[in-house]
């Protein structure tokens, strides 16, 4: 049993040290980064997409309403965290911005 213990403490020492965090606070491998460590700007939008669970071409209705029930089930008082709906606000602004303004179109019919 103390043979095992003493694995995991190895497995856990070595996980912090390859990858910088301890294997209980979450890994996203297979993120596509971009130079520097930081996602590009497309490959945010995909991963808010994908956590949104919206389509390409959704939208300002879609992407609330998607926004909305992510909230409904992440939030704190429903056992979610903190860190979650920060993500999920993160999602809904980073989508919302690359939305076609309309304003401009309308001032193009004028």
């Amino acid at each position: 049993m103390l043979r095992i213990v003493i694995i995991l403490a190895i497995i856990c020492i070595l996980f912090r040290w390859a990858f910088g965090k301890w294997p209980w606070q979450g890994l996203r491998l297979g993120q596509g980064l971009g130079q520097g460590g930081k996602a590009t700007r497309g490959q945010a939008a995909v991963q808010a997409r994908k956590l949104l669970g919206v389509e390409h071409g959704a939208g300002r209705d879609e992407i609330l309403a998607a926004h909305k029930r992510l909230i409904a089930m992440v939030h704190p008082d429903k056992g979610g965290s903190n860190a979650a709906v920060h993500e999920a606000n993160d999602a809904r602004d980073l989508l919302l911005s690359e939305l076609p303004d309309r304003r401009t179109d309308i001032d193009h019919d004028e």
